[in-house]
């Protein structure tokens, strides 16, 4: 714990370090001519190549619809792979524009690293996932057990935590990629692995043999997951969250990809009209075009359509869970666009 403590604090110098002074970053991604978005790249349902090669996934489809927002054009974004290690140090130098990479928002990440977070696109909270043999039922019996964890993560504190506050042992088996986790889980180098559930959920349909491992009921932590731009340009920050917001809103009120020239046309809601840029200067406000919110909705989606097209297939129902609209039951809620 004190190593890595020391580690997070020699980061966060570095970070501040290399922290741009100006602001200017959407001068910078319209004369660059496209969005350089960070991803994991390598988690189904929230960022990893489809069959096509294109990027796929909840945190892919979120830079896609910022794209559309600042260009007219959803393909206008590139994508930079990142390890939970290299994340905040590609944001703060610049490498890329915005880090869309299942990333939780946390204190210490907000005070100490230069970065900004905005809104979550997922809540989600950390588990374990054990192979079926192992005859596990619950985290409480996991004492002794080598865990499979990613370096440089919440998830890697909070099993510390978890371990200490329940009194028993485990052995840490660490890497460096989501990918080299499910790897070596797989593998066989661990008995359990332990990550985000979202991100579990994920990584079980990768298995050899998907039926033969369970994720356990605990929830051992809260992690809002959401876009973290730079500190130093409020311009882009409220660029990156309200397209965010727009995604909701426009699932909210109604409107998706497929109705929303109708809704441009037809609708007398004020809230849609302002949404579309048929009233208001909504998008002018935040250095756009006044159709940003259109273009994000009309060539990604609203925020449901993504989720249904990403995150269900993973066998994450969004219905009763904290990731459904507050009109639903839920967490969601985006503030009004007005």
């Amino acid at each position: 714990m004190r190593a890595l403590g020391l580690a997070i604090s020699t980061f966060a110098a570095l970070a501040l370090s290399v922290m741009p002074a100006s602001a200017a970053t959407l001068d910078e991604v319209k004369e660059r001519g496209h969005l350089q978005c960070g991803v994991d790249g390598g988690i189904p349902g929230f960022s990893a190549p489809d069959d096509e090669g294109n990027m796929a996934g909840i945190d892919a489809d979120y830079c896609y619809a910022l794209a559309a927002a600042i260009f007219g054009d959803s393909s206008k974004v590139k994508f930079t792979n990142l390890t939970a290690k290299e994340r905040f140090t590609a944001l703060t130098s610049g490498e890329i524009d915005v880090l869309s990479r299942n990333t939780t928002d946390t204190l210490t990440r907000d005070a100490t690293l230069g970065v900004n977070f905005t809104y979550y696109n997922y809540i989600d909270g950390q588990g374990f996932l054990v192979k079926k043999d192992l005859g596990v039922t619950s985290a409480t019996q996991l004492s002794g057990a080598k865990v499979c964890v990613q370096a440089g993560t919440t998830t890697e504190l909070n099993l510390a935590d978890y371990f200490r506050v329940n009194d028993m042992e485990f052995e840490p088996v660490v890497y460096d990629t989501s990918v080299q986790t499910r790897e070596g889980f797989d593998g066989g180098a661990c008995d359990v692995l332990t990550s985000d559930k979202s991100q579990l959920a994920a990584i079980r349909t990768e298995l050899a043999d998907p039926e033969g491992a369970v994720i356990l009921p605990e929830t051992i932590s809260k992690e809002p997951l959401g876009p973290a731009v730079r500190q130093g340009d409020d311009q882009w920050h409220d660029i990156v969250r309200w397209t965010l917001f727009a995604l909701i809103n426009a699932e909210e009120l109604g409107v998706n990809s497929e109705n929303v020239d109708q809704m441009r046309e037809e609708s007398t809601n004020p809230s849609v009209r302002r949404l579309l840029g048929v009233e208001g200067t909504m998008g002018e406000n935040l250095g756009l075009s006044n159709d940003w919110a259109y273009n994000a909705i009309k060539q990604v989606g609203n925020y449901g359509e993504i989720y249904e097209r990403n995150v269900e297939p993973l066998g994450l129902e969004r219905e009763g869970s904290v990731n459904a609209l507050w009109t639903e039951g839920g967490i969601l809620y985006a503030p009004p666009i007005r």
